[in-house]
């Protein structure tokens, strides 16, 4: 069976460091930091002060009343940057086959707000079990792909992926595949997460997993820098239109650039600690390129998962040296995460973007607040610290990874008819 081939034609984003994908995207060819105090609920008391929040944000901007009630914040950010990548996409609405569109909309969490919400009503009540009717679906993960299936009339398949930090990379391969073995003519795939209350930012401040740079928020994301010491949350959502080639050119559609190949795999080592020899790293990386039917030397830019945790920021380089070899040298590699702090289950998808436009623009984004070497990382690889750097970019490979040893690596090319 021949494979169907899969380009990109709309882009949707709502990140720390920009609303839309424009200003998304001339935040961090800027280099500009999306962390600051927590505003989101009174952090005083917590070791973590800070995050990066989608700044600027009222609901009732994109809403009305009723809509805003119903929704998690997690689902506005998914809601509002799957309207921007449909709309980007300029689609023909009377002649799009509705029921030929599928819908991926991938979160980590869910809607943590509603859950802390109601079980705080239920708690501080006098034990009778008043519950909102909203509270199960504003809450579960995959009421948002629901959402955007109902405002478009899509009836493609329509599903959401949970797999922690790596669920929206997971949603992008799925709709890869899904086109290229022509179940659908268009998917509209992405992630949203909203995690920055009380319990995200307290549940990972117990497990060690955030910086505590309290005093420098702006820097605290550091990855690869030897004075790293845990990621930043963020939150927002990033929205990707996948389209069968043909179905793109037939109608004229502008195309950002083509998925070449997705690769995924397993750590089978550790609950949240990767495997120390980047195994699965190297599984997902080397599955992307044989999927993509292209070699080591075919990779210009890797946007990496880039964390600023301790152990994920020394396994990741050492897998890319591992499967890259001399080649590794030869490539940017870079972590937006630096920018956009660590939105979790959304990250994948923002970082696509990043790499999409990477390709399209032929410039990397920076790693910013990188200050001092560490010894334990190759620093002979080129981590575009500091400032981005414009280059001719064929092919971008971006890395997403996740708690349970979830990986999964997706290639994109510049397009050629």
């Amino acid at each position: 069976m021949k494979l169907r081939r899969v380009v990109v034609t709309g882009l949707g984003a709502l990140t720390p460091i920009g609303n839309t994908t424009e200003e998304y995207w001339q935040g961090l060819i800027s280099g500009v930091s999306g962390a600051g105090p927590i505003t989101r609920f009174d952090a005083s008391k917590f070791k973590t002060r800070f995050a990066c929040e989608v700044k600027n944000f009222n609901a009732e901007n994109y809403f009305d009343r009723k809509e805003v009630r119903k929704y998690d914040i997690y689902c506005h950010f998914g809601l509002i940057a799957a309207d921007e990548a449909v709309k980007d996409a300029e689609f023909d609405m009377e002649k799009l086959d509705h029921n030929r569109v599928g819908v991926i909309m991938a979160s980590g969490i869910g809607g943590l707000d509603t859950l802390i919400s109601e079980v705080k009503n239920f708690l501080e009540g006098d034990g009778t079990p008043r519950f909102n009717p909203f509270f199960i679906p504003k809450m579960i993960s995959d009421i948002t792909a629901g959402h955007v299936s109902i405002k478009y009339g899509f009836r493609g398949p329509n599903f959401a992926t949970v797999s922690a930090c790596a669920s929206s990379a997971n949603g992008l391969a799925d709709a890869f595949n899904y086109i290229r073995l022509n179940k659908a003519e268009v998917f509209v795939a992405g992630g949203a997460e909203a995690a920055l209350n009380p319990a995200g930012v307290g549940g990972f401040n117990a497990m060690h997993a955030l910086s505590t740079r309290n005093d420098d928020p702006a820097t605290a994301s550091r990855p690869f820098d030897k004075d790293r010491d845990g990621f930043v949350i963020g939150e927002g959502s990033g929205v990707v239109i996948f389209e069968e080639m043909e179905h793109a050119l037939s109608r004229g559609a502008k195309i950002y650039a083509e998925v070449a190949g997705a690769g995924l795999s397993g750590d089978a080592f550790h609950m949240t600690q990767p495997h120390p020899e980047g195994i699965g790293a190297i599984l997902a990386m080397r599955a992307a390129l044989e999927d993509a039917e292209m070699s080591i030397t075919d990779i210009d830019h890797i946007n990496t998962h880039g964390t600023s945790t301790p152990l994920g920021d020394i396994v990741e380089p050492k897998a890319i040296q591992s499967l890259f070899g001399e080649q590794a040298y030869k490539i940017n590699i870079n972590s937006t995460k630096s920018m956009t702090g660590h939105l979790l289950g959304a990250a994948g998808a923002i970082e696509s973007i990043a790499a999409i436009l990477a390709v399209k623009n032929d410039i990397i984004p920076p790693t910013i607040n990188h200050f001092t070497d560490d010894p334990e990382i190759d620093n002979r690889l080129n981590f575009t610290f500091n400032k981005a750097q414009q280059r001719v970019i064929n092919t971008a490979l971006t890395n997403t990874f996740g708690f349970g040893g979830h990986n999964a690596s997706i290639i994109f090319k510049k397009f050629k008819e």
